[in-house]
């Protein structure tokens, strides 16, 4: 059975950092990408990062290039997304997600529409001071 379980969210003031855990089970890796998407109160969802593991290709948002970062630890069957400088704007519910490689077209679309298969029940970040 494939899930993902999300970690690491918090109350964070301006320019801290946090680091999202996305544990996950039922699949190998290489063969899946997993994007990272946040959704603010009132706002649409938004996809933050993405990351086709079969061939490598990845993508990030603008508002969060240069300042996000993604990792991951095979042995933990964890991938991580490392928020850097965080902002008042970087708020809301993050959610990391997954399919088949094969399924996605281009990572710029995977974050655009969100199609994907498995989802985690997602962490809250809070950017305030």
């Amino acid at each position: 059975q494939v899930y993902l379980v999300e970690s690491g969210g918090g109350l964070v003031q301006p320019g801290g950092s946090l680091r999202l855990a996305c544990v996950y089970s039922g699949f190998t890796l290489d063969y899946y990408a997993i994007g990272w998407f946040r959704q603010a109160p009132g706002l649409e969802r938004e996809g933050v990062s993405c990351i086709n593991y079969s061939d490598g290709s990845t993508y990030f948002a603008d508002s969060v290039k240069g300042r996000f970062t993604v990792s991951r630890n095979d042995a933990k069957s964890t991938v991580y997304l490392q928020m850097d400088n965080l902002k008042p704007e970087d708020t809301g519910v993050y959610y990391c997600a997954a399919d088949w490689a094969f399924r996605i077209t281009t990572v710029q679309n995977m974050c655009a529409w969100g199609y994907l298969e498995v989802w985690g029940q997602g962490t809250p970040v809070t950017v305030s001071s």
